[in-house]
């Protein structure tokens, strides 16, 4: 057999691994029309600031190493410019000689990736000093631009992983950073995001959010980005405004497109071709929580793709099986982790849902060095499918974004997750994981024993149609007084009772929503309508801070 792969990285690398792996004798060649076939993508921003010390240190496998490890016709620097469906062959461009020549095959697997989106609409993109981040070539020009020029201030198109984790390295590297965008880490809500940016600009990035660039100029010393709403003089312009899937060769073979002009696939990662299959960020893929199509562009469905097409090809029936989008990212002292769907694409969809949060220490509190971490749990009302997850934190976030993919993939409901039996030590977690007390809460709900409200609801509420009762101690009221909320702490609540006027709902707020829980229980046995603020005041005052 003669299996030709269009691409390196994740997808392609993978499937031509255990390809070999699979068969000892199958003929293999992998075309890259770049140098580099196999690179650490996700790693890339972390060089500018040295992190990652040596460029070599990007690169996962070289030619070299890849040819002696599996021995595999490695052509770097080799484009393929057409496929022949009919004859079943490739024709290829040697950058290199200029030279043009075919090459056949019996199964064919696309990798040609996606590249960064530098947006038609906006002028002035082509000028020097604008750079876009998708390879090792591209973080090269941005580290060479540094050296040489020595800007002292940078600016970042575009809030996505990509543009968070320069802004961090730049920072670090010595720059001044401003990011200009619509709003920040899109994976996770709104509320979820604003710890994040108070963590970037408590490190020295400057947020110029809910507006756009809209053109750049060149000026003698530096660039001028216009915004909606003012201009930026900076040194360098990064544009990390996305990325769209390289599907142009497949779509003048004349293979099915399918979202966003991605390459659609079976899950046997088959296009319309039998003979022919991609993978990675070129293709769509199938959102595992809605089964809609989507283009998701991730490293690690990317990589089991390529698993999951050499099987096929080899004969072994995988399936892929969909795309949650769990994801994580580093934002200098915190992290944020996702996965699942988010609350709003729930509304979006009319999904019946509800949420809860989790405001505590990521171990045991009487451990010193306990730090906070905030999650969210998304998940059906009426059935208790999980729908998505969000933690915010120094320590834990990515931890319990990995039990709750585990158990969205599994199937287990949101009050299983009272059930799962997780390490603990009091450096390390509380006995009650907050994956456990995440399942205690909905449990709660589904089963009445307790009625949220949330955050974006609490203006709304009126002292007229309810009582709104605080019931933090006297020195947090008034701390951070909440308008209209009377303040009975908690341990007063039972000899004060008298005074919340019967036949009304009552509304409760504490810091975190473990008082107000512990207070809506002792009044609804009083026989009062009770409703608990879920995440507590905490959630509140991050969204309006």
């Amino acid at each position: 057999m003669k299996i030709v792969i269009v691409g390196g990285v994740a997808g392609g690398a993978s499937a031509a691994a255990r390809l070999r792996r699979l068969d000892e004798h199958a003929e293999i060649i992998l075309f890259e029309k770049g140098q580099h076939i196999s690179y650490a993508n996700c790693g890339l921003p972390y060089y500018v600031s040295r992190t990652i010390k040596k460029q070599e240190d990007l690169l996962v496998q070289t030619p070299k190493s890849f040819n002696g490890r599996f021995c595999i016709d490695i052509r770097t620097m080799n484009e393929v410019i057409r496929i022949n469906r009919e004859y079943k062959r490739v024709e290829v461009y040697n950058h290199v000689t200029k030279e043009t020549y075919f090459e056949t095959y019996d199964k064919l697997i696309l990798s040609p990736g996606a590249r960064a989106v530098k947006p038609s609409s906006v002028q002035g993109l082509d000028n020097e000093g604008v750079f876009t981040l998708r390879d090792v070539p591209d973080i090269m020009e941005i580290d060479n631009w540094i050296l040489e020029n020595e800007p002292e201030h940078a600016t970042i198109a575009g809030g996505g992983a990509a543009g968070i984790e320069l802004a961090e390295n730049l920072i670090m590297r010595g720059l001044k950073v401003t990011l200009v965008g619509s709003a920040i880490i899109k994976a996770v809500d709104k509320e979820m995001s604003k710890i994040a940016e108070k963590e970037l600009k408590k490190n020295g990035v400057e947020l110029l959010l809910n507006r756009y660039i809209t053109s750049v100029q060149k000026n003698a010393a530096n660039l001028v980005v216009h915004t909606t709403d003012g201009d930026v003089q900076t040194g360098m312009l990064i544009v990390c405004a996305g990325v769209v899937p390289n599907s142009k060769l497949a779509a003048e073979a004349g293979l099915k497109l399918g979202v966003r002009d991605c390459i659609a696939i079976n899950d046997k990662m088959e296009t319309s071709d039998p003979d022919i299959y991609a993978v990675g960020d070129v293709t769509e893929s199938t959102e595992f929580i809605t089964r809609e199509k989507k283009h998701i562009s991730l490293a690690g469905p990317a990589n089991r793709q390529g698993r999951i097409v050499a099987n096929q090809i080899m004969g072994i029936d995988s399936r892929y099986k969909g795309t949650q989008s769990s994801f994580v990212i580093k934002v200098f002292d915190i992290a944020v982790a996702s996965t699942g769907i988010t609350e709003i694409t729930a509304k979006d969809l009319g999904i019946d849902y509800d949420k809860v949060y989790m405001h505590a220490g990521a171990h045991a509190g009487y451990y010193p060095g306990a730090k906070p971490l905030t999650s969210k749990i998304i998940f059906e009302r009426t059935t208790g499918r999980v729908l998505g997850g969000q933690f915010v934190g120094a320590e834990g976030a990515d931890k319990r974004c990995d039990v709750l993919a585990t158990a969205i993939r599994a199937g287990l409901t949101a009050t299983d997750l009272m059930d799962l039996e997780l390490c603990y030590a009091p450096p390390f977690n509380s006995a009650k994981d907050p994956l456990n007390m995440a399942g205690f809460i909905i449990e709660n709900i589904m089963t009445g024993m307790v009625n949220n409200f949330h955050w974006e609801n609490l203006n709304s509420v009126s002292h007229k149609e309810g009582t709104l009762l605080d019931v933090r101690t006297k020195q947090e009221a008034e701390k951070n007084h909440v308008s209209k909320f009377i303040n009975i702490p908690l341990h007063e609540l039972r000899i004060r009772i008298n005074e919340i006027p019967p036949g009304k709902p009552v509304y409760v707020h504490c810091f975190s929503g473990l008082r107000s829980y512990v207070a809506c229980r002792l009044l609804k046995a009083h026989g009062f309508e009770c409703y608990n603020l879920s995440g507590g005041i905490f959630m509140y005052s991050t969204i309006n801070s």
